[in-house]
């Protein structure tokens, strides 16, 4: 397990024994890390050990879908729905983040309200693995490559490429088959506060889903 957390970056120790870990600082390099808002390091560098849970409770403000994406979010159903699938705005949302045991990595849950009926909740699990170093498992062996970049208020996830594990087997997906470019962007917005946003766009046919939330550290 030590030598999993360890793939990329490290864990370090800091005063009063609570560990820090580095992994995504290694990710985007020291230089771009420390010209990052302070409140970006902090969130990015808890080590989520064993029972910890980092909490981010927030607010939907806007979500939009092509005709084409709309439909997306429902065939991706299958495999655990990581699309949002309603539009509604002004609803309550959580984002918990969790040790994922099995390979060291995080556990991503994220809980939309509804105005009507039970909340979203998608799972994901972050591991840092592949050659870009992070990748994102979504569920029935259906997962991206990802790409981390300093922007200047936070940080960018960008989908590398998509892939399909069966079994022992990894299958990259080509690109005419995947459903675009999917951009995750974390946003500080000062005073414990930060923008969570989800943009895909289809080479040909456009932006397909757009969600954003503000949220709050816990």
């Amino acid at each position: 397990m030590q030598a999993q957390l360890q793939q990329v970056g490290r864990i370090e120790p800091l005063m009063g024994g609570e560990a820090y870990d580095t992994r995504f600082r290694a990710l985007v390099g020291e230089e771009a890390w420390y010209g990052l808002p302070l409140a970006v390091q902090k969130r990015f560098s808890k080590r989520l050990a064993e029972a910890r849970v980092a909490i981010y409770p927030g607010i939907i403000e806007e979500v939009r879908f092509s005709r084409a994406g709309w439909l997306l979010a429902q065939l991706c159903r299958v495999i655990g729905a990581p699309l949002p699938l309603h539009a509604d705005k002004g609803v309550p949302a959580t984002v918990s983040v969790s040790e994922d045991g099995a390979s060291g990595g995080q556990c991503w849950t994220r809980i939309y309200g509804r105005k009507r009926g039970f909340p979203q909740v998608i799972h994901s699990a972050k591991r840092f693995a592949g050659k870009s170093g992070l990748e994102e498992y979504l569920g029935r062996g259906i997962g991206m490559a990802l790409k981390v970049v300093a922007i200047e208020d936070g940080l960018e996830f960008r989908s590398d490429h998509y892939f399909f594990d069966v079994g022992p087997v990894r299958l990259r997906l080509p690109h005419w088959i995947g459903p675009g470019r999917t951009v995750v962007r974390h946003r500080d917005l000062g005073e414990g506060s930060f923008e969570f946003s989800l943009q895909l766009v289809h080479p040909l046919l456009g932006e397909m889903v757009y969600q954003s939330g503000v949220f709050r550290d816990g």
